[in-house]
C-alpha cells in the first residue's frame, strides 16, 4: 500500500464510473479509487496466504516435500502412492491455457517420478482451499479436491477447514488497527495531491482534466491514421 501513488491510481481506474457516481469531494474520490485498488488485490493477497498455509500444513502433517516439478507445490507418500499437489486458493483460478499448462506440468512430474524403481503409482491432485465442489477427475489425470476435503487430505482432520478460521480472526484483529492508520495517512496524502493537481482554486473536481490524464493519448500520427 505504501508504494501506491495518485497518478498510478488515476491511470488504472475508470474515471467515467466514478463520475457517474456523482462524487464531488476529492477525499471521497481518492478513497473510492484506493478502495477499488485494494479490493482488486486483497483476494489475490489472501489467496497466496492460503496456498502458503496449505503447503506449511502438509509439510507438518504428512511430511510433504517441495516438488522439483515445475508448477507442482509439494509431494508426499501415502501408502504405495506418491501424491503430487498443485494448490490454488479458489475454483476460478485459471483459463483454458492455464489448465493446459497445469496438465503438462503434472504429466512431466508424473513421468519423472515413475522412472524411479520404487514408485509405481503417482496421483496428480489440484488442491483448492475453499469451495464446495465435489472431488472430480479433470482432464483425465488431475483429481480436483476442494474445501473441507482438501484440508482433510493434508491434515487428517475433518474440522481443520473450520479450525483455521479462529487464528485467522485473531491475526486480522492485530493487523487491522495498523492497516487503518496507514490507509488514513495515505488517503490524506493522496487527497492533498489531488486537490493540487486536479481541482480548481475553489475546490471543484476538474473531471475533464482527470479523464484527459487517464485516457488522453492521441498523437499527430494517430490523427492521420485513425
Amino acid at each position: 500500500m505504501e508504494s501506491t501513488n495518485l497518478h498510478s491510481l488515476l491511470q488504472k481506474k475508470n474515471p467515467y464510473l466514478f463520475r457517474a457516481k456523482n462524487i464531488i469531494t476529492a477525499q471521497e474520490l481518492v478513497t473510492s479509487f484506493l478502495d477499488a485498488k485494494l479490493s482488486a488485490s486483497e483476494e489475490k493477497i489472501f489467496g497466496d496466504f492460503l496456498e502458503d498455509l496449505a503447503i506449511f500444513v502438509a509439510q507438518k502433517t504428512v511430511n510433504a516435500q517441495k516438488s522439483s516439478g515445475s508448477g507442482i507445490d509439494f509431494e508426499f507418500r501415502k501408502g504405495n502412492k506418491i501424491i503430487i499437489v498443485s494448490v490454488k486458493s479458489g475454483l476460478n483460478w485459471g483459463n483454458s491455457s492455464q489448465w493446459k499448462a497445469l496438465e503438462t506440468d503434472f504429466k512431466r512430474a508424473q513421468k519423472v517420478l515413475m522412472q524411479s524403481s520404487h514408485v509405481n503409482n503417482v496421483q496428480c491432485v489440484l488442491g483448492v482451499c475453499y469451495g464446495k465442489a465435489k472431488t472430480t477427475l479433470k482432464r483425465g489425470i488431475i483429481l480436483q479436491v476442494c474445501g473441507q476435503n482438501f484440508w482433510y487430505m493434508i491434515s487428517g482432520s475433518e474440522s481443520f477447514y473450520k479450525d483455521i478460521v479462529e487464528p485467522l480472526g485473531h491475526k486480522a484483529k492485530e493487523l487491522n488497527e495498523s492497516f487503518n492508520v496507514k490507509k488514513a495517512q495515505l488517503i490524506n496524502k493522496l487527497t492533498k495531491e489531488f486537490l493540487e493537481d486536479f481541482c480548481s482554486d475553489d475546490g471543484k473536481i476538474l473531471w475533464k482534466k482527470v479523464v484527459k490524464y487517464n485516457s488522453g493519448n492521441i498523437s499527430p500520427e494517430d490523427r492521420r491514421n485513425l
